[in-house]
């Protein structure tokens, strides 16, 4: 049975759902970064973020590369950064906005003077 368009998508997002896979990703964006530097960006414990990648290499999002001992990790496609740069935008959006509206608040506040 195949599984409808939404249902997946839901799985895809619910994947990128954690702050050490959405780092990862970020630090991806300009080209392959060995484990050792991402270890050193995100500092967390080394089973961690071996967990986090295995997550991210399941899913095909990133490709690992070895060269003789060092492992790196890529982006498996260039998707994934527009991907990560649109939610930027959206949430610079979104910031804006309420920042906007507490602006306002905080106007309408002092217009209306002390409370009796």
């Amino acid at each position: 049975m195949q599984v409808p368009l939404y249902q997946a998508k839901a799985e895809f997002f619910r994947m990128l759902g954690h702050p050490v896979r959405i780092r990862v990703l970020e630090l991806l964006q300009n080209g392959p970064v060995p484990v050792r530097e991402l270890l050193n960006e995100i500092e967390i414990e080394p089973s961690n973020l071996s967990q986090q990648l295995a997550v991210l290499r399941r899913s095909g999002i990133v490709i690992s590369i070895r060269d003789g001992s060092t492992v790196s990790y890529a982006l498996a496609g260039g998707d994934v950064a527009e991907l990560l740069r649109a939610a930027r935008r959206i949430l610079t959006e979104l910031l804006v906005g309420q920042s906007e509206l507490l602006a306002e608040l905080r106007d309408a506040d002092t217009s209306v003077g002390p409370p009796l």
